[in-house]
């Protein structure tokens, strides 16, 4: 009976089917043809929210890139990418309207002739328009900073730095796209422009060089400024936060140090100030990461910080940022982060955001002055954000 009623419901079911009128299904509609290549252009001047990320990417160093991040997004937080190849160091120009990079190619991708460029890129496509070849295969390769790799002589030339072991700064004019001078740099590195046209140097022995450059590039005078930083009890962080011409360096125990580069020698400033303890150190708190000061608009002072510092430890990221004012020499506020971060940037904004690149390679934004957390913008800087850069 079963059987019966079942087959009766299936037969009822199939005549309705049967019955039923056809359907006519719509043919789709054929999609507009695209355009290819098709490339959208950015703003003529780039939001104030928006950064530059280095993604140096290890696990394939021959395919750097620097991403361009909206950090107000969490839709769509990657706005473009440009190349930055084999230990690549890059630069920003909204004056020129350009993004530099400098990279090293070789010809059997891992082998065979070595070519080092400057690779100029258009700020509103992101595509190449051009590039100065640097002969010898002399260019700095080595995990990203950016004192090697600079700009003087109002924008018009880059200055790169080389290294074969021997130290030495190539002079590049970026308008004729020809290098126009190399200047032997013993002993010394990192480039600080100084000047007008010019650039200073930290050294081995714990003094600082200054170099001054002629109209064409060459050096015209220099000056030793001896024991200008203790190297043994307070070294100091290649990369500083700059303020116009003042570089504010943190050193590896938390001591600020600022450095005036406005005249054709480089001087240090009176009134070094440390940033202090807080309880929770495990032994205890010291800068730590790969890019750890940073400034805002206001000029007080952002230091990436690590509760578990030691000897050694200053490449390994930190869990807060503390904020100083050098006006006053005091500490203001502490910021808890979400995770192990090894850079933090500030946006130009008129109310500054705080971007953190975390070691798990998150790029988290909280508010400056509260400190609070904002968003998360995922993986938009890529697998090894190393740099943040605020045009």
């Amino acid at each position: 009976m079963r059987w019966f009623a079942f087959a009766l419901a299936l037969s009822s079911s199939s005549a309705a089917v049967l019955a039923a009128p056809a359907v006519k299904t719509p043919f789709p509609v054929a999609l507009p043809d695209e355009a290819i290549p098709a490339v959208e252009k950015l703003p003529a001047q780039w939001p104030a929210d928006w950064v530059l990320i280095h993604d140096f990417h290890f696990s394939s160093l021959l395919d750097g890139r620097v991403m361009l991040v909206d950090t107000g997004s969490v839709e769509r937080p990657v706005r473009g990418m440009i190349r930055a190849a084999q230990f690549a160091n890059m630069l920003v120009s909204p004056m020129r309207g350009e993004v530099l990079t400098a990279e090293t190619f070789y010809s059997r991708l891992t082998q065979g002739e070595r070519t080092d460029v400057v690779s100029i890129w258009d700020m509103a496509t992101l595509l190449p328009k051009g590039e100065i070849v640097m002969p010898g295969g002399k260019r700095q390769q080595s995990v990203t900073y950016p004192q090697v790799f600079q700009f003087t002589n109002a924008e018009k030339w880059a200055l790169v730095a080389n290294f074969t072991p021997a130290q030495s700064v190539s002079v590049l004019d970026l308008d004729a796209r020809k290098v126009i001078a190399e200047i032997d740099l013993p002993g010394c590195a990192q480039l600080y422009p100084t000047g007008a046209r010019g650039f200073s140097s930290f050294c081995a022995d714990g003094s600082l060089l200054s170099v001054k450059l002629g109209p064409d590039g060459q050096a015209v005078s220099s000056k030793t400024v001896e024991n200008i930083h203790d190297i043994d009890s307070q070294p100091l962080f290649g990369t500083p936060a700059w303020q116009g011409q003042t570089a504010w360096f943190v050193s590896y125990h938390g001591r600020i140090q600022g450095f005036d580069f406005s005249g054709d020698v480089g001087k240090a400033l009176p009134g070094a100030f440390e940033l202090g303890t807080a309880e929770g150190a495990a032994p205890e708190w010291r800068p730590g990461g790969w890019q750890v000061i940073a400034t805002d608009t206001a000029g007080k002072l952002y230091v990436l910080m690590s509760p578990n510092g030691r000897e050694g430890s200053h490449k390994d990221g930190g869990t807060e940022v503390w904020v100083a004012d050098p006006a006053t020499k005091t500490r203001v506020t502490r910021i808890a982060l979400r995770g192990v971060a090894t850079a933090i940037g500030l946006t130009k904004e008129a109310k500054p955001q705080l971007i953190v690149a975390r070691a798990d390679g998150e790029i988290d934004v909280h508010d400056a002055a509260s400190g609070a957390f904002v968003r998360s913008l995922g993986k938009a800087g890529g697998d090894n954000p190393i740099l943040i850069t605020a045009p």
